[in-house]
This record gives structure tokens, C-alpha cells and sequence, in this order.
């Protein structure tokens, strides 16, 4: 297997393009310092994948968040995407929440069974401009099915998405019908190629799909459709988190909050739920804190 990268593909002479993620390495390093049963191992492989394929679909110089909140077991999974480009690689990070001893009674281990009732959130927060958020429910028994209820509803955008993840890595393969006006094309003279595409790409196994180079794919589907394949674009997991972030949200705590801690546990130690770094700060770091959120010195465990 290649490294994790997004491979791009388009089918002349239509309106359809697609994307095939691959994440063997960045799964394993979301998963690794957390000790997620297999079924939350895979859904969050998927919601990688799935928020890696989303982030190739539009134009952001920001932070992509793919959320799913519920009310069962498992209350969150997250995956958090920062676009790149052929330099830089589009850094992608995820975490799950859950009850353990509420998941291990379990019987029915699906979506639905894990997480309940509830809704899936895809924030859009560039670096400029407004922060946008979409929202649809929690009503299919996929995460698949749910990002493309997303597309049909807020982008009005026919998207197929299929996702897999197991004990190696996890992959998603993404088939989108552009408008004409949005192509060279005036209108699509293959008016048949939405449908066939989608019925040849339905074909995919999820062995397939974790276990094959996204070359091999393409072909094992596409190989009578000859699809055009542009520059692999590279992925990989790494944590936003830093010493000046967790500075400035201590900060906010205010004065007579931290003196509070401080006199009480002597430090603050700080933890990222995503990649599991310490920040520890100390009763002087504090003081300077509370005069500049920026005066975080780099102490850390």
C-alpha cells in the first residue's frame, strides 16, 4: 500500500469526478494512546476517511470538522481535517467518546446501536470570513449515507460516498455529478454515466478498498470507463493542538479561577484528547498567563 494520500479521478466527457482516500498511517496514529473497542475503531477509520473526502471537495484555507453527537453509548465521534496541497499534506486528526462499560453490554454494535439518536454536524472554519455549519439527522444506518444526505440537502450536489476501515487502515472512495454550468461541458453528453458509474463503483468490497493501492481500484471498477488520474495529493495525521492554545483557554478561566487550582494542586496539567500531549504549567507560568494568554513557556510532558 502507498502512503496515505487523496487520489483525484475524473471521467471525460461527463460531469463526475471522484476521490479515493487512503489512511493506513494516519488511522493508526488516531488510534494509537486510546483504547477503542473494535466497533469505535472502525466507525471513527470510516469518519476519517470520510472527513479527508469532504475536505477534498471544497476550497478551504481553515479547519473542516465532521462531527457525529449522540445520545447512547458512544456520544461523540470527531474527525478534524486542515486542507493541504501537493507541498503539504492534509493533516487530519479524530477522537471518539464513549461509555465503556455501557458499549461492552452492547448487542447491536451498528451506527445506530452505538450512538443513538442524533445529528451530524460539518463545520466549515476558515482562517477569513463566516464560520458555516450544516447539520441533517442521524437517521441513516451509515456514516456514508449520512454525509450524503449532507450533500443532497446543503450542496444540492448527487454524491456517493463508500467507506471501510478494519484492524490495518481505513479508505473511502467518493463519486460527486457536477453541475454542467460548473464544467467545460455545456451539458453532459453521457447522459447514462451518473448511474453507471455509481453501479460499477457499488461493486467495491470493503477488502477491496482497504487492501488495495488506489490504482488498483480505479482499475478492478473503472478499467472500461478509462478515468483520467491527477497528482496524489498526501495525508497524514497531526494534532493542532500547542502550549499557546491551552494558554489562551486557561486564560479565559480568569484569575481567581487558576490562582484557585494552583493553590489547590500546586500546577495545572493540561491534556489533548486527540493526540493525548501534556501541558503542564506551573504557579509563575499561571501568573503570566493571566497577564498574556501568549506568555506560555515550554514546559511539557
Amino acid at each position: 500500500m502507498a502512503a496515505d494520500q487523496l487520489q483525484r479521478f475524473l471521467f471525460d466527457g461527463t460531469a463526475v469526478r471522484g476521490e479515493i482516500a487512503q489512511l493506513d498511517a494516519t488511522y493508526q496514529e488516531a488510534l494509537a494512546n486510546h483504547d477503542y473497542p473494535e466497533p469505535i475503531q472502525r466507525l471513527l477509520g470510516e469518519l476519517l476517511a470520510a472527513c479527508a473526502l469532504l475536505t477534498a471537495t471544497v476550497k478551504l484555507d481553515g479547519t473542516l470538522g465532521l462531527e457525529i453527537r449522540g445520545s447512547g453509548a458512544v456520544n461523540l465521534l470527531m474527525a478534524e481535517s486542515n486542507p493541504g496541497n501537493h507541498e503539504r499534506a492534509q493533516r487530519l486528526r479524530g477522537i471518539a467518546r464513549f461509555d465503556s462499560e455501557a458499549v461492552a453490554e452492547l448487542e447491536d454494535l451498528s451506527l445506530h446501536g452505538l450512538l443513538g439518536e442524533g445529528k451530524v454536524v460539518i463545520t466549515l472554519d476558515p482562517k477569513e470570513g463566516r464560520r458555516y455549519q450544516g447539520i441533517v439527522a442521524l437517521d441513516q444506518p451509515t456514516i456514508a449515507g449520512c454525509v450524503e444526505t449532507y450533500f443532497a440537502q446543503s450542496e444540492q450536489l448527487p454524491t456517493r460516498l463508500w467507506l471501510a476501515a478494519d484492524e490495518q487502515g481505513a479508505a473511502g472512495l467518493l463519486l460527486q455529478q457536477l453541475p454542467a454550468e460548473s464544467t467545460s461541458l455545456a451539458a453532459d453528453p453521457d447522459a447514462d454515466a451518473w448511474e453507471r458509474l455509481n453501479h460499477l463503483a457499488a461493486t467495491i468490497t470493503d477488502a477491496e478498498l482497504t487492501g488495495l493501492d488506489s490504482r488498483d481500484v480505479l482499475y478492478r471498477l473503472f478499467h472500461e470507463e478509462q478515468p483520467r488520474l491527477f497528482d496524489p495529493a498526501p495525508v497524514m495525521f497531526a494534532c493542532t493542538c500547542s502550549r499557546q492554545r491551552f494558554g489562551v483557554a486557561l486564560h479565559q478561566l480568569g484569575a481567581e479561577e487558576l490562582r484557585s487550582v494552583i493553590a489547590e494542586q500546586g500546577e495545572i496539567e493540561t491534556q489533548c484528547h486527540f493526540c493525548n500531549q501534556t501541558y503542564v504549567f506551573s504557579p509563575a507560568d499561571v501568573e503570566a498567563l493571566i497577564e498574556d494568554p501568549d506568555a506560555a513557556s515550554p514546559t511539557m510532558h
